[in-house]
């Protein structure tokens, strides 16, 4: 079955600054690749049995981001369990000096699901548990060896430190997301809510339909940070705010 995504602006590459953004866009996907991106009244005509997910009219879909404190987040930080009762955010270290394989890899899982709910679609290790490395493994995310590729920025920086859930909290958006949305590839995205801050991204200014975008300062394109509207995995629908 034919899924079609549509938002109210489609950047199928923020990392390159030359690369088209389409106003009232969408994402065709035929099970785990994309099939078409382009404008959605084309899309919606050429195929016309597709099964739609329209996101709204504030939407932003980008290519799925790259959490690079892997490492640090799911092997040193503990992410409780509900019924813990200690609240949602990672206990900084607190997996420090633990030796138990099981209590790594559920907080590990927790620690995934969280991150799919940022947008997140690759995570940077490398993982030394075995646990950890099953959880991710069995997550669907994309398993990065690190950021310490010139390519990373200030992603590699960032790395050293405590690192956050969610990437946009830190990064710019060209910087923080992995891969590009494109025909023939494999269809790893996340949908944003609300008006997203443009400033320094070419080719923006010749797009119809941005009238209700605001332009400010510093740093690309930076969906507000906080969450997501959606994540798809593989082609897969996995996380969907409620």
């Amino acid at each position: 079955m034919l899924t079609l995504h549509r938002a109210a602006l489609v950047l199928p590459d923020p990392a390159d600054p030359t690369a088209p953004s389409i106003a009232d866009g969408a994402v065709v996907v035929r099970g785990e690749l994309v099939e078409a991106v382009g404008p959605y009244g084309e899309l919606a005509a050429a195929h016309p049995s597709a099964r739609v997910r329209d996101w709204g009219t504030a939407a932003v879909l980008t290519p799925g981001l790259r959490n690079p404190w892997g490492q640090r987040l799911l092997e040193r930080d503990y992410h409780p369990d509900p019924r813990e009762e200690i609240g949602v955010e990672p206990v900084v270290d607190g997996l420090v000096g633990c030796t138990d394989e099981t209590r790594y890899g559920a907080s590990a899982r927790r620690g995934l699901q969280r991150m799919l709910g940022f947008g997140v679609t690759a995570v940077a290790g490398p993982f030394e548990r075995a646990a950890v490395r099953t959880a991710v493994a069995r997550s669907g995310l994309a398993a990065l060896p690190g950021v310490s590729d010139a390519g990373a920025g200030a992603g590699a920086g960032a790395a050293a430190g405590a690192g956050s859930l969610d990437p946009l909290a830190v990064l710019p958006l060209p910087l923080a997301v992995h891969g590009r949305v494109a025909a023939g590839g494999r269809a790893d995205f996340a949908v944003f809510p609300g008006l997203p801050v443009l400033s320094g991204l070419s080719g923006l200014s010749g797009v119809s339909g941005l009238s209700g975008l605001a332009v400010g300062g510093g740093g690309g394109v930076r969906p507000a940070a906080g969450g997501c509207l959606a994540t798809v995995l593989g082609g897969r629908l996995v996380y969907r705010r409620r």
